[in-house]
């Protein structure tokens, strides 16, 4: 198979940073507990563990191997591709579980090593099975046919934006809420500190988003990853079809989150009539603009990213949100929190970034 520009690559490298997030999540406190480092290894196999610690172990690695082995496809290393997924996986793990030795928070185990391994082993086999199926020579021909040349960052970033909304948010498909916990991080950081006194304290509180706001957010919410697609993506009927699959994944995701947060039968509680409103509104936008060219998408939605992130910063998270971020911190989720909370903190500002190379370079990714 001849080299191609994958977006595979940069995906493997983004979510081995989160990998190594979840894995090592608080970061804290280090300490020697007297034990070898590898004492796991040879330990017998855990007395307690669930089904779901199962199934998240796996499930975690699997899309580090697939990228792993699908980037190795597509820069023409295919023999090679296999070893290349499961043996940095493998390694990795081994890695992180020496790692949580040093967490007392953490408990290593030979059995999360080995699942993470299957893991790494499936998501490796997928990639190698869809090779051999074809499939990657359809992706390719599809790649050509709806979007443009250098579409990888896009791409990458449109891939992100369903993990992104699985950490909660403030207001459906609100990502980018970072301006509260910024600065009480950074005040607990400067504590007893003399630098405490350069940190700016703001005159007025956040305030909670009045209705018409948390409308707006809604609606840019839906609308920012439409023009980022058509950053890329050819004028015409692709364009509409893409708008109704984002809209199909950015509902389904969040009503996942929801379900994740509040048990699956309240799923939906989150898709009031305002937000309906909102959503469809987002949706006669975005179709409306289906005509736009591709470096006007990019200077829209940089306008629309400075509006929507200075209207999400501006209100505080309020006692309801706080308590579903601390389930998810401290329950069962924790290692959805550690892949999730960053892309839902950082994704809009990595997409200002991408929009703004694109208007600068005139259409050229960075």
């Amino acid at each position: 198979m001849r080299t191609h520009k994958t977006s595979a690559w940069p995906l493997a490298l983004v979510y081995l940073g989160l990998v190594v997030y979840a894995s090592l999540y608080p970061f804290g406190p280090w300490r020697d507990q007297g034990n070898d480092p590898w004492v796991f290894l040879l330990a017998p196999w855990p007395k307690y563990w669930t089904g779901f610690d199962v199934v998240s172990n796996v499930l975690g690695y699997i899309p580090l191997g697939f990228f792993l082995a699908l980037s190795a496809l597509r820069s023409g290393h295919g023999r090679w591709s296999f070893a290349l997924a499961v043996v940095p996986s493998s390694v990795l793990s081994l890695a992180l579980e020496t790692l949580q030795v040093y967490l007392p928070s953490r408990v290593p185990s030979n059995l999360d090593l080995l699942l993470n391994v299957a893991g790494a082993v499936t998501g490796a086999a997928l990639a190698w099975g869809l090779e051999r199926l074809g499939w990657l020579l359809r992706w390719s021909r599809f790649r050509e046919s709806w979007f443009v040349e250098e579409a990888r960052g896009a791409l990458v970033l449109l891939a992100l934006w369903p993990l992104a909304l699985l950490f909660p948010a403030r207001v459906p498909f609100g990502l980018g809420q970072v301006m509260e916990r910024l600065e009480a991080a950074l005040a607990q950081l400067l504590a007893d500190s003399p630098f405490l006194e350069w940190l700016p304290v703001r005159e007025i509180e956040l305030q909670p988003l009045l209705p018409v706001t948390e409308w707006l957010c809604v609606v840019m919410g839906l609308l920012i990853p439409a023009l980022l697609g058509y950053c890329v993506i050819t004028q015409g009927v692709r364009r509409f079809w893409f708008v109704l699959m984002l809209v199909a994944v950015g509902v389904g995701v969040t009503a996942l989150s929801t379900a994740l947060s509040f048990a699956p039968e309240h799923a939906w509680v989150w898709l009031a009539p305002p937000v309906q409103k909102a959503v469809l509104t987002a949706i006669v936008l975005a179709l409306l603009l289906l005509r736009l060219p591709e470096r006007a998408a990019a200077a829209l939605a940089v306008l629309a990213l400075g509006a929507y992130l200075s209207l999400i910063n501006q209100t505080n998270s309020g006692p309801y949100f706080e308590q579903t971020l601390f389930l998810w911190e401290q329950g069962q989720f924790i290692r959805f929190h550690g892949l999730a909370q960053w892309l839902g903190w950082l994704w809009p500002f990595a997409a200002l970034l991408y929009v703004l190379s694109r208007v600068w370079g005139r259409g050229r990714e960075p």
